[in-house]
């Protein structure tokens, strides 16, 4: 009988030896400011080589363009309504219910899980601790010179005093302890790689970094690659008549920092002048580079000490930012600029050819090369028209509340479905509100096509129809939420309707539609027209509010539907 339960023992050892390591990057506040997303104008050498070694998925959409409510929700994989999180004052597990995160799943099932930088949100909509001890088997690290986020800082001119500005590229010798806190992330996550080298457990490590999130302290050096001069701000630069001021988000944040305040704009509908939008983008675009640097690095050091064979990567974003489209800044609404984000996933074995792996590390160089010549902007294009041919580009809608099942997938623990309201409250069931996403990847692989989602859901809350300081609109707390704005996102449309919400119960009214939106994508991308009112859109409009109504469950494929 003792022979029998040492074997299995070793049995069980050996299989949790076998499974893949998980390297989870989350930037925050990143849109799709890629190459590989077709940006032109962005730099990230090293984010292209992983897209080279993975699938990209072109619409992934995020739940709520918010820090906290966004990464409780994907690393639940429940929707913020379930989690009944809009704000970063609650915390699911005191609140809500118990509900298992995709890190203590895995660490329930054998994995060591460590959390790095900014992962889940810091303060109380995490209980103040990360969630621990629940997701992680080692203490969450956070960089010690992030107490310097606001820190005044920022030079502006040899004769003043630093400042606490938006735009902030710096000097790392003249940061407090030199560095920055980027950097202390990127420096610990190597440290863990470097201890797992001997440790028979496979690793998820969540690794969050904090930039491009405001303010722009970055180091001043990658200025280099974004000159000013190729940056413009987006036209139409104005917000469109026939939007709703409920949808307006007045970038509050943005107007606390000193060099916002100085320009001296009238709330809320005064723009930022031009000039200064310019500087905020190409320092966007400067802090994006900054990132993907890190990031090169932190995958060089995985492959340095062959990891990379048996390790998962997959980056992605909390959510998006707008940089000046319809005059609006930040995030805080339901706009795809705000809500589609980056997503690429690398499998080995899969979506990685482990053969080539040595010949597909010779990639950074080559970008490098090719980015050091002063190329002309249609050459640029030539260049990325060529480097997206080489991609393999997931079109299907798919949302961030699926990294936890598509995780738990690859890892052979794969998680069900929540089957209905009293599934998926139930504090003891582990269950998801989204679908795996490793059938698209095979499908992908295979050059078929998948019948899949026919939207992705998303929400966000205001106080009042009209932009307001106090309450904040662009960050209302629970009690003061009167209005909900649910979105939709299909293949072609995006649907919003704007509804009365009670934050007693949690719930909104259809009867009574505030106001409503409708994008055809097909002919606005930019999402400048909104058709809601346009007879011509007026069953594509009841078709959108039905399936927005009755919700994500309804939006599956086929064979998922129930």
């Amino acid at each position: 009988m003792m022979f029998f339960k040492l074997y299995f023992m070793v049995l069980i050892s050996w299989s949790v030896a076998q499974r893949q390591n998980f390297l989870l990057i989350i930037i925050d506040d990143l849109r799709t400011a890629l190459e590989c997303y077709g940006d032109t104008k962005a730099y990230t050498p090293n984010i292209n080589r992983l897209a080279e070694q993975g699938v990209i998925f072109s619409q992934a959409f995020a739940q709520q363009a918010l820090c906290a409510p966004s990464r409780n929700s994907f690393l639940t994989s429940r929707r913020p309504d379930t989690l009944q999180l809009y704000d970063f004052y609650s915390y699911w597990r005191r609140d809500i219910g118990n509900f298992t995160t995709l890190p203590q799943h895995l660490k329930n099932n054998g994995y060591i899980t460590k959390s790095i930088g900014k992962v889940f949100h810091p303060g109380i909509s995490s209980n103040n601790s990360d969630d621990s001890p629940y997701s992680w088997t080692e203490i969450p690290f956070h960089p010690y010179t992030e107490r310097y986020k606001n820190a005044p800082v920022c030079q502006t001119n040899v004769r003043l005093l630093p400042t606490e500005n938006l735009v902030c590229p710096v000097k790392i010798s003249s940061m407090p302890n030199k560095t920055l806190p980027d950097i202390e992330i990127l420096k610990e996550a190597k440290r863990f790689i470097q201890y797992q080298v001997k440790n028979p457990n496979p690793f998820f490590l969540a690794v969050g970094f904090q930039k491009p999130h405001i303010p722009f302290k970055y180091p001043k050096k990658y200025l280099k690659y974004h000159p000013l001069h190729k940056f413009e701000v987006p036209k139409p630069y104005e917000w469109p008549q026939n939007i709703s001021s409920i949808a307006y988000n007045p970038w509050i944040d943005l107007r606390k920092r000193k060099d916002i305040e100085a320009l001296n704009l009238k709330f809320p509908w005064e723009k930022i002048p031009r000039y200064f939008g310019k500087l905020i983008i190409q320092s966007y675009y400067a802090a994006v580079t900054y990132v993907d640097d890190l990031i090169g690095k932190l995958i060089n050091h995985l492959e340095f000490l062959s990891f990379r064979q048996n390790t998962t990567i997959i980056l992605m974003s909390d959510h998006g930012w707008s940089l000046g489209e319809r005059a609006v800044w930040a995030k805080y609404s339901n706009f795809d600029i705000t809500l589609r984000v980056p997503l690429i996933i690398s499998v080995p074995g899969l979506t990685l050819d482990m053969k080539n792996l040595k010949k597909n590390n010779s990639l950074k160089k080559q970008y490098f090369m090719y980015f050091k010549r002063k190329l002309k902007r249609s050459q640029q294009q030539c260049n990325i028209h060529n480097l997206l041919k080489k991609q393999i580009i997931i079109d299907s809608i798919v949302e961030l509340v699926d990294i936890f099942p598509t995780i738990a997938d690859l890892a052979n623990i794969s998680i069900p479905i929540c089957l209905n309201e009293k599934n998926f409250l139930r504090a003891e069931t582990i269950c998801s509100e989204g679908i795996s996403l490793v059938p698209l990847v095979k499908a992908a692989l295979n050059e078929e096509t998948l019948p899949w989602k026919k939207a992705a859901f998303g929400q966000y809350p205001r106080p009042s129809v009209e932009p307001s300081i106090n309450p904040n609109s662009d960050e209302p707390r629970l009690k003061q939420i009167k209005i909900m704005g649910y979105t939709l996102r299909s293949n072609r449309y995006r649907y919003t309707a704007w509804l009365p919400f009670k934050p007693e119960t949690k719930a909104p009214d259809w009867n009574n539609v505030i106001a409503e939106e409708l994008y055809d994508h097909e002919t606005d991308e930019t999402e400048i027209r909104n058709f809601a009112t346009f007879q011509k859109y007026a069953n594509i409009k009841k078709e959108l509010k039905v399936l927005l109504q009755y919700g994500w469950r309804n939006a599956l494929p086929e064979k998922l539907n129930f």
